[in-house]
């Protein structure tokens, strides 16, 4: 199927567009801006600055993609950002290119959905198959590993980590780094347990499920240090390959302290 551009859209010059490429009413597509091969873009929506969208992604009206991001200490650099194949960003979607501070570059991975009003702030590095509900928002150089989920109106500060197949609860407002297979809820995000749901639906074994269970409670018991608890569980589950991810997360230098149970208090 050939190209369809609508009549009123704007394709400026220098944009690459791949095979049966659709673009809707009044949308605006810049010069430095790649769409792959069956790319869907939807009437009213603007996308600029150095982006690449990948293959059969599909965009709704309102969204502005790559545009000048908000940081004040952009000066124009020349960043990008990158979006990947098979995506779904809904309608009042914004996406920021990256900035020199945090290496030039945002990206979302294969296979997301960016549901209404979502933000995706600048140097956030985002997995495939993470869904953000209706107005979830990424502050600044936030990861958000593979099929995490953020429900609605949750807001992530900048440079906290959502480890994989993590969930984060509607209204959640997360200050601190989120382990994989976690979910947290609260005013200010707090650790309730295990996603036992997202475990299932990425096919993980009863044997898997019950490992990390256990060595959840083991992490966040009261006895001891955390990080004497943190060794405990590293020795007794060294062959399960998902608590050997959650001690690797949590053993990764960063700038934010890992979520807890309960209030949430400090290791």
């Amino acid at each position: 199927m050939a190209r369809e551009i609508h009549p009123t859209a704007v394709v400026e010059a220098g944009a690459e567009l791949g095979e049966d490429v659709r673009i809707g009413p009044y949308t605006v597509i810049g010069p430095q801006v790649t769409l792959s091969d069956g790319c869907v873009v939807h009437s009213h929506v603007v996308i600029g600055g150095r982006t690449g969208i990948g293959a059969r992604t599909e965009i709704f009206p309102f969204a502005s993609i790559g545009l000048r991001p908000q940081d004040l200490k952009y000066r124009g650099e020349p960043s990008e950002l990158v979006i990947g194949s098979d995506t779904v960003i809904r309608e009042h979607a914004t996406l920021n290119p990256g900035t020199e501070g945090g290496g030039l570059l945002t990206r979302v991975g294969d296979r997301c959905l960016l549901m209404v009003g979502s933000h995706v702030a600048h140097d956030c590095d985002v997995g495939d198959g993470v869904i953000m509900a209706n107005n979830a928002t990424l502050a600044g150089h936030v990861r958000v590993e593979d099929y995490a989920v953020l429900g609605g109106l949750s807001a992530v500060h900048q440079f906290v980590r959502i480890g994989r197949n993590a969930m984060v609860g509607g209204m959640t407002g997360v200050e601190r780094d989120v382990i994989p297979y976690g979910s947290v809820v609260g005013d200010r995000a707090r650790l309730s347990g295990i996603n036992i749901i997202g475990m299932k639906r990425r096919g993980l074994g009863r044997d898997d499920i019950n490992a990390v269970r256990k060595a959840y409670r083991l992490l966040f018991a009261a006895e001891g240090t955390f990080q004497e608890r943190l060794q405990e569980v590293a020795d007794e589950f060294a062959d399960c390959a998902p608590v050997m991810e959650i001690v690797g997360f949590i053993r990764e230098d960063s700038s934010r302290k890992i979520c807890q149970p309960g209030d949430g208090g400090e290791l």
